[in-house]
Order: C-alpha cells, then structure tokens, then sequence
C-alpha cells in the first residue's frame, strides 16, 4: 500500500538518485576490507594484523565522526551541494589510488579517512529525500533510500575477482569510474525540495548539547554501538578473518585446487553471504520490534550474538560452520539494528534528526574499535578468539542495561510513545 501512496507524492528522480549515491558510498566506504591482503601483498613491506585492522577500521571511524560534519554541511549549503562536493572528493581519492597506489601504508590510511565521507553520505542521503515526502511516507522513502547499505555485498562478490585478473588497483579504477558516473546522474535528477515543501530547521550546536545530556543519548548510543557497530566491524574484517583462520582448512573441502588467489575468491563470496543477512534483514528486525517490543527483540537478539560468539570460540572447527555462525551472528546483529531504531523515534521523536546523527555516529565508533580489536588480538596471541571474547562481553554489558532501562521507559516516556516498548 506504502508503495502505491508514493505514486504522485514527492520527487521519484531524488529518490531514485539519493538510493544510487547511497549505495555506491557504502560500497566505497569498506572496499578496503575485501582488499586488505591484497593491498598488503603490494606493499614494500607486508602490514602486520594489527596495521590491517587498523587500515579496516579508519573509513569506519572517519565515516562516524563525518556523519555530523556533513549533517550540519547539508543544513548550511543543502544536501545536494554537500553530496557533490563530498563525492568528488571520493572520486578523485579512487581514481588517484587507481593510477599511483599506495606508495606507504600512511598513504592507505589517508585514503581510509577520504573514504569515510562515503561512509558519511547517510547523514545526506536520507535527509534528501525525506525532504520530498509527507510524514506518513517516511518510513518507506527513508527505507528505500537506507537499502543502500547492501552496497557493501557488491565489494565482497566482485572486489577480490577483479583484483586476481587485474590486480587490486584496477578494484578502485572501476570503483571510481562507476561511482563518477552515479555522480553525474546524481547531478541531473536530484533536486533539493522547495520551501514550499519544506522549510528546514537547521540544527545548531546547542541542540547538540541538550542531547548530549540526556542519558538515553548514551544508552542508545550503546545499543547502536554493539548492533551496528558489530555488522560493519564484522563486515569490514569478513574477508580478512576467514582467509587468516580458515584458509588451510579450505583444502579439506577441495577449494585448494583453485589456487590461493580463488581461495581469496571464495571468501569474499562467502563473506558476502554473511553480509547480506545483516543487510536485508534489519526491516525484519523492525518488523519484529514493533509486534514484541523493542526492549524483548534486543534481548533475543543480542542474547543470540553472545551464545554465538562464545559457540564459535568453543566449538567451530571447520569453515563452512564458522560460515554458518557467522551468517546467524550478522543476521542478528543486523535483526538488532532495526530494533533499536523501533525505540529511538518513540523517545526522540522531535529530534530524530539529531540523534540519527549521534547515534548512527556511535555505531560507526563501535565498529571502528572491533576491527581494530581484531587485528591486535590476532597479532598479540595469534588467535582471534579473545576478539570474539571481548565483543561478547560487550554485548553482554548492553543486555545488562536494557535491563536497566526497561523498566522507566516503560513508566515514562513508553506511555505516550505510541508503540511497544
């Protein structure tokens, strides 16, 4: 019904056009992760575990403070300036890797914070064609906009491919190319929405402040941190994990006849698998939240990812059920991500637009700190179980303060919210 009601309403081109620039940014933002060994096998000097997490993890981390840069960027100058001046940047960054490489690993990690800001096209994106349509319409134009994020499947199905034919800098040539022409079609048919509209309301740094004080700010900020700051850090470090922990058991099931270049193949397809539940699942998370409530949904869910956390450091053995545990983990993590974001517009409906920034920033710190965590616990002990470990630990601090919270959201704002807490 939702989609029929968009028929007439809004600006389509802007929609159609804020979905492309999403979902070629959020495949840009963690190309590096598909990439990784790769990049490492070219350098003078092969990175560490502990320099690959961290080359993992700056486009995340620089993609989460971004966010807001660009959040009040679209407030000054609109978002469609802001889109364009941000993805050129991206672009030139690609086609500039794609010519010169990476001469450092400094380099590469300058190129992680430049590709942060297509990280950061959420906080434009969404906004954009939000803009367009009535209140009634916004979850499912904001929904059509948010698929982008199943961008980052692509980078795991194709990126390795095209870097054992042609090497992995042609990876950024061809990025860059295809992000330049989404560019251009941005260009032409996005258009930012008239006054007549919409009347923006731009955000100052004191409402900034007056959000930070609030606790629930924190708690959420939280939630979000482990929900989706446990998809990306996990998808952003897919490759890398199963090709250090389970390549030589790959011979087992036969895959060692293809080479150890197709063997790479094979895991960015696998990876891609266990991305794309966390991606395409999340609806399902919400779906699931507004039948149950938020609070109970977050509680299976997370309560999932612990018991699968400390199943696959006990018992998985093998690839193909690490693959399977790794698929239930994103696909809850994923689950968690739109639950937590069934409860938030019920506490900050005036301000969700503040805190989407705030806390979709929190869930880029939180993955940020695992992909890094990952490859210093792989460098420290040769093992990524105290990785695994220590995510479940803090999965666990979070349930506890579901526990916490429940019972005044409840008996408070929970009242009035309109759905189930």
């Amino acid at each position: 019904m939702a989609f029929k009601e968009l028929k007439g309403k809004g600006h389509f081109p802007t929609l159609l056009a804020s979905f492309l620039y999403f979902d070629f940014s959020f495949m840009v933002w963690l190309m590096l992760g598909p990439l990784a060994q790769e990049i490492s096998d070219g350098m003078a000097t092969p990175l560490t575990d502990g320099q690959i997490g961290t080359m993992i993890a700056v486009p995340i981390f620089a993609g989460a403070l971004l966010r807001i840069v660009l959040g009040f960027s679209v407030d000054k100058i609109g978002a469609k300036t802001t889109a364009l001046i941000s993805q050129t940047l991206v672009v030139s960054a690609l086609f500039y890797a794609y010519l010169f490489g990476f001469q450092s690993y400094e380099a590469v990690l300058i190129m992680g914070a430049i590709l942060g800001l297509a990280g950061a096209s959420f906080a434009v994106a969404l906004p954009q064609a939000g803009q367009w349509y009535p209140p009634h319409l916004q979850g499912i134009v904001l929904g059509i906009a948010g698929a982008g994020n199943i961008g980052v499947v692509i980078d795991f199905i194709f990126a390795p491919k095209i870097a054992e034919l042609w090497g992995w800098q042609m990876v950024f040539g061809i990025a860059g190319f295809l992000s330049l022409i989404i560019l251009i079609t941005y260009f032409i048919m996005a258009k930012d929405a008239p006054k007549e509209v919409y009347t923006p309301r731009p955000k100052k740094a004191s409402d900034y402040l007056r959000l930070l004080k609030d606790k629930d700010t924190w708690w959420f900020s939280l939630f979000y941190a482990v929900s989706f700051g446990g998809f990306v850090g996990f998808a952003g470090y897919m490759k890398v994990y199963l090709m250090n922990q389970y390549s030589a058991d790959m011979s087992m099931f036969g895959l060692d006849v293809l080479g150890e270049d197709n063997v790479r193949v094979v895991a960015g397809y696998f990876g891609a698998v266990c991305i794309f539940a966390g991606a395409v699942l999340r609806p399902i998370g919400g779906h699931f939240a507004d039948r149950i409530g938020g609070v109970k949904s977050l509680y299976f869910f997370y309560g999932a990812v612990v018991f699968l956390a400390f199943f696959n450091v006990l018992f998985v053995d093998n690839f193909f059920l690490a693959i399977f545990v790794l698929f239930l983990i994103m696909a809850n993590l994923g689950m968690a991500n739109g639950a937590v974001f069934q409860l938030v517009p019920q506490r900050f409906g005036k301000d969700i637009g503040i805190m989407t920034g705030i806390i979709g920033a929190s869930g880029g710190l939180g993955g940020s700190a695992l992909a890094t965590m990952l490859g210093y616990t792989k460098e420290a002990t040769d093992s990524y179980d105290i990785g695994f470990m220590v995510f479940a630990g803090v999965v666990l601090v979070a349930i506890a303060g579901i526990s916490f919270v429940k019972n005044r959201w409840r008996t408070t704002w929970g009242v009035q919210s309109g759905g189930k807490i």
